[in-house]
């Protein structure tokens, strides 16, 4: 599949109300994925949980984190980020980086919305977190567009020798 430019990736990450999901590790080594909104800015990932979730207090006994940021409309652009989440603002501190989370709210409700919806949840307390793009391991991809070649488009760990027979136990 091809891969995304850095300037077509930095344009799809600050697109509007594209949704990422955040999965991390629970103390008992489970996965948990949480669907989520981000902000896109200085070539880095910032995303917000309340203080009382569950995602928060695994990254806090386990900062390691794998961010997907996908879309559902065609070429299916994805972008897969695996990192150690850093927090730069922990719960009681949100006044210092509100400027922050009202771009963040504008990116997913209209902008007349956004303060609105920030003094609505005003009294819910988050702690802020990041992740580098250039401290992580990041992925991209999507569907040929019509004009480019869709035969091959796979890892070649994906087909199998026509002359091999198929197991379907695999």
């Amino acid at each position: 599949m091809p891969v995304l430019s850095k300037e077509k990736r930095t344009a799809f990450l600050g697109e509007r109300r594209v949704i990422m999901r955040i999965a991390v590790v629970r103390p008992d080594g489970s996965p948990l994925v949480t669907p989520l909104w981000y902000l896109y800015e200085n070539e880095a990932i910032y995303f917000t949980p309340r203080e009382r979730s569950e995602w928060f207090a695994c990254l806090r006994h386990d900062p390691r984190a794998a961010l997907c940021i996908d879309e559902q409309p065609l070429p299916y652009r994805k972008v897969m980020i695996e990192g150690v989440a850093e927090l730069l603002y922990d719960v009681g501190a949100d006044d210092e980086w509100r400027d922050l989370y009202l771009r963040m709210a504008k990116q997913y409700v209209p902008d007349d919305d956004a303060e609105a919806y920030l003094q609505n949840t005003i009294s819910e307390r988050r702690g802020l977190f990041r992740i580098k793009l250039a401290e992580a391991k990041v992925r991209s991809w999507r569907l040929p567009l019509a004009d480019e070649a869709g035969e091959g488009i796979w890892h070649q760990r994906y087909y199998q020798d026509p002359k091999t027979e198929f197991d379907s136990r695999a």
